[in-house]
């Protein structure tokens, strides 16, 4: 959180001067002094988001090629005529624990084109396709293994 205070600084100075970098690096040490000592952060937090990072930017990353392969799709679906679409409601339940897992399940399964998140309730979810073929295996999905294994490792 501290680079992160003082890549801010210097950012929204606009240049680097040293001058400029060594009174950022006190202000945003005495930033990082208030955050820890006012609202219940830590070094110890700090170093923990650090080792969720590189799993965060896999899932992005997986994020972005589901996007694109069911971008494909769709416009496979429009292009060709002699395919009918069948849109469809699938309703299915997931066994991640917290809820911002399941938040960010939804927020996946919605920028997935194709699919949008109709409701989330609990650990039901219920979800309207494009197509019957883009529902098949979405209690499974690559984005509820990744999120399951970001749950294992807190």
């Amino acid at each position: 959180m501290y680079f992160l205070f003082l890549a801010l600084w210097i950012i929204f100075n606009g240049t680097f001067t040293w001058e400029i970098f060594w009174i950022g690096a006190v202000i945003s040490a005495a930033l990082y002094w208030f955050v820890c000592r006012f609202m219940d952060y830590s070094l110890k937090k700090d170093l923990a988001g650090l080792g969720k990072l590189g799993k965060v930017l896999i899932y992005v990353v997986t994020l972005v090629v589901e996007i694109v392969k069911a971008n494909k799709q769709v416009i496979h679906y429009i292009l060709t005529s002699k395919y009918e679409i069948e849109p469809t409601l699938v309703k299915f339940r997931t066994n991640l624990k917290k809820d911002s897992s399941r938040a960010v399940l939804a927020n996946s399964i919605t920028l997935t084109p194709g699919t949008i998140t109709v409701s989330l309730t609990g650990n039901e979810y219920v979800v309207h396709c494009l197509d019957k073929e883009l529902a098949e295996g979405m209690d499974d999905s690559v984005f509820v293994q990744q999120l399951r294994r970001m749950e294992k490792n807190k």
